[in-house]
């Protein structure tokens, strides 16, 4: 390490030395006021040339700098200069990964391999290899939250994405493949310099099924196409495609049925999430399922709950006869942290800690998040409990990820991304993704009049009132890391306009009415108010499920009273994870508009103001249903049925099987312009191939459906062509949602996401569009006995407010077999 003694004095640490640069000096050099804009059309990324000017000296010293501190991380395995180790079988990069397993297996001992089940896996020094840590966590961007990453020095911050439910409101699955492809690029980086691991147990695909789940903002929301593509696509950003080979290793989480963290004294370590076959197998499961087979993830995370009875990190049909069985996953199964723990100290699942820890191995666990399995696994060995290949059987799936990502190929600035550094980290070129995916993820949920976009000449002062109108923490949401910097609301809209700035609430539990007069007097004043209000971490958050739907305290009282006094139009901005009951400002005229943002991540002030300036035409849609605060007056969390109960007052969940009241539906979003489709061409009629060993005909509940496991069902797609016109005055993009019904009767979903699209359109212009759905698994259904099937009949497809029918017949009639 040099010492660099002349600028060393001047801090109290290198670490503030480069903190202090790396916000004062490089990026505002690195960030200018005007970057051109990224552009997806047509569900392409085209990404817009940016003009720097020549890096002052001081950035040359300080990249020098940069190169200087961060310290190349020495190889984890097979080091060329170890004398040894890099002629042993398991070193050899051009044998097959299983051949070179098998060899590391058989050198080491019991207590070796023990103490490699567990997320900081142990050194092997008599065989050169370096302790690991597995847990980190990529989110919505690297993080800090596992003990894998760490911050400082040469990699003070990495990009702030918005979080998950934000992205996943622009259904873009173009942007969020690039999303991954920016995260890994950056993991690297801190990988080489020894800040960050390789196995990152991101993202989270659960079900928001409950809008008071406290986590469902790190998710895609509630339904289960949406969540499985958006899991494949920013898996595959993530991973990289380079074959068999890893970029890093994704997790898909938590596995399965988990979307309840504490409510009404119960929490997820003692939860039996008792679900049936139906719902497991058409809900839960789905985005698991599509993240296995079509993102080829490299890891799934099972979770803390207890499924039917059995904890799922114990459960053999869920682990080893599900994920790696049906749907061939290529990687290693690990535990929510203490989750082996947990089933056995907290649930009491086993009567011995040996037999828990041979009840998760032989269940299909790999890896072990917490200490369980490595203080355990040699006496359930030594008991006759598990064997030495029950444990090799695990070490063999995590190893070959770790093969997989180059860990025993030696020299790590000698592999494929071994040149990402620093220099590579908080790029224009990521922040500008960043905002430009904030963007696409705000929803614009009511424009009365309308009353946005607000105008440069009229609305030259603004008042910007809320708790949340100076955030910038609270933007990044959970599972974040140290973001390259912020733009927060006030900040945003102050590039626009002047700005009158008062708080209202002191925070957004919003306790009292002590600062309400000044945001009062404020709005007076103003040509127009933002009001930026919501919830942050406090309210909702992983172990913090909300109690209700409402606004906190008397912020919806304040919204109230600065409308009520504003002397322009008056604006709700609003921050959440989870869906808000806002049907007052829904319904108060003197509300102009509202848009949600979510967390929308480090620049989510400057695309707020984007929104409401015009500069973005809002193309965002909810990921979730937005319900009436009486929706969850008398509904359990507990109670994981997804279909409703008319004859027990059991309303269903989400928008495939509620059907009363809403503040907002999933898929709401409004736009500056208005979109026309037409319907070019489609078919009438599909035909529905069986495999040959079976006939058509099978009669179920509401009529024939053919099992899928019976179909042809590879290439069986039906492909539309739709026009869309733009008929407003302003250009825009036309975020475009295709859903289905089917005949297949009541135990069917009353309508099901199948297939979206992005198309920009200019002002007065048509664009063209092409659809694929894939029959089996878009417009199949699930019957009662968790069966997967298509029905025979006459299919519809909405689009907007146009509607295509197709029938789909069996290729020949008879009788199925089951």
């Amino acid at each position: 390490m040099i010492k660099v003694v002349p600028l060393h004095h001047h801090f109290h640490s290198l670490h503030k030395l480069h903190l202090y640069i790396y916000h004062h000096i490089l990026l505002p050099w690195l960030v200018p006021s005007e970057i051109q804009l990224h552009s997806f059309q047509k569900g392409k990324m085209a990404m817009a040339s940016t003009t720097l000017s020549s890096p002052p000296l001081t950035i040359i010293l300080f990249l020098l700098l940069l190169g200087v501190f961060a310290e190349a991380r020495d190889p984890f395995a097979c080091d060329p200069k170890d004398a040894t180790t890099p002629n042993l079988p398991f070193c050899k990069v051009s044998m097959p990964i299983s051949i070179r397993v098998k060899d590391l297996l058989g050198r080491l001992t019991l207590q070796e391999k023990v103490r490699l089940l567990v997320n900081n896996a142990a050194a092997v020094p008599r065989l050169g290899i370096k302790g690991y840590e597995w847990w980190s966590e990529a989110l919505h961007g690297v993080s800090n939250v596992g003990p894998g990453t760490k911050f400082g020095r040469a990699f003070p911050a990495a990009t702030s994405f918005p979080q998950v439910i934000t992205t996943a409101a622009s259904f873009n699955a173009t942007l969020w493949e690039a999303i991954g492809r920016v995260v890994s690029d950056e993991a690297r980086a801190m990988y080489n310099g020894g800040m960050a691991g390789l196995t990152y147990w991101s993202p989270n695909v659960n079900i928001f099924r409950d809008p008071r789940w406290g986590r469902g903002q790190e998710t895609p929301g509630e339904d289960p196409v949406l969540a499985g593509t958006y899991a494949a696509s920013y898996v595959k950003g993530l991973q990289g495609n380079n074959g068999d080979r890893l970029k890093v290793a994704a997790c898909c989480k938590h596995f399965t049925a988990y979307d309840l963290d504490n409510w009404n004294g119960v929490d997820r370590f003692h939860f039996n999430a008792k679900v049936s076959k139906q719902d497991i197998e058409d809900t839960f499961d789905v985005p698991f399922k599509m993240c296995v087979k079509d993102g080829n993830v490299a890891s799934v995370m099972c979770s803390y709950n207890q499924v039917n009875g059995v904890p799922t990190c114990a459960d053999p049909n869920l682990l080893k006869k599900t994920v790696r069985g049906q749907w061939k996953l290529n990687g290693y199964i690990v535990s929510d942290c203490d989750s082996v723990g947990v089933f056995y100290n907290t649930q009491h699942y086993t009567s011995t800690p040996e037999q828990a820890a041979a009840d998760a191995i032989k269940a299909g666990l790999d890896l072990d998040c917490g200490p369980f399995l490595a203080q355990h696994s040699e006496d359930a060995v030594k008991r006759g409990l598990l064997n030495d290949a029950d444990v090799n059987t695990a070490l063999s799936n995590t190893l070959a990820v770790q093969m997989r990502l180059g860990m025993f190929d030696g020299e790590p600035s000698a592999q494929t991304f071994g040149n990402l550094g620093p220099k590579d980290v908080c790029t224009p070129a990521h922040q500008e993704l960043a905002l430009e995916a904030a963007r696409q993820g705000i929803v614009l949920l009511k424009n009365h009049g309308p009353s946005l976009p607000l105008s440069h000449l009229r609305h030259r002062t603004v008042a910007v009132i809320g708790p949340n109108s100076n955030a910038t923490v609270t933007m990044i949401g959970n599972y974040a890391g140290v973001a390259c910097r912020y733009t927060s609301p006030l900040q945003g809209i102050g590039n626009y306009a002047k700005t009158i700035h008062q708080l209202g609430c002191a925070d957004v539990a919003c306790a009292d009415d002590k600062l309400f007069s000044g945001a009062i007097d404020a709005a007076r004043k103003a040509d127009a108010t933002v009001l930026v209000m919501g919830l942050d971490q406090s309210i909702e958050a992983e172990s913090r499920d909300r109690t209700g739907l409402l606004l906190p305290g008397r912020q919806q009282d304040l919204v109230s009273k600065v409308a009520m006094a504003s002397r322009g139009s008056t604006i709700l901005v609003l921050m959440s994870g989870g869906p808000i009951d806002v049907s007052f400002a829904k319904n108060d005229p003197r509300i102009g508009a509202i848009l949600w943002a979510g967390y929308p991540g480090q620049a989510g002030g400057a695309a707020i103001a984007d929104v409401l300036y015009g500069t973005t035409n809002p193309e965002g849609k909810l990921p979730m249903t937005w319900y009436p605060q009486e929706y969850v007056s008398n509904l359990p969390m507990t109670d994981m049925a997804m279909r409703s109960r008319p004859l027990k007052n059991y309303p269903g969940r989400t928008y495939r099987f509620y059907k009363g009241p809403l503040v907002y539906p999933f898929g709401h979003g409004l736009s500056y312009t208005n979109f026309v489709h037409t319907i070019a061409s489609a078919p009438k009629v599909v035909t529905v191939p069986l495999d040959g060993r079976h006939h058509s005909g099978n009669t179920t509940v509401s009529g024939k459906a053919i099992k899928v496991n019976h179909a042809k069902c590879n290439k069986l797609t039906i492909g539309l062509q739709v026009d869309v016109k733009n008929t407003g005055s302003k250009d825009g993009t036309h975020t475009m949602l295709v859903f289905s019904t089917t005949p297949a009767g009541h135990w069917a979903p009353q309508k099901q996401l199948v297939a979206f699209a992005k198309v920009r359109v200019p002002a007065g212009a048509q664009q063209r569009i092409g659809i694929n759905i894939h029959v089996c698994k878009f417009l199949s259904v699930v019957d009662g006995s968790g069966v997967r099937r298509i029905p025979i009949g006459v299919h519809n497809l909405h689009i907007g407010n146009v509607k295509h029918s197709v029938s789909l017949q069996a290729a020949t009639l008879g009788v199925i077999k089951s």
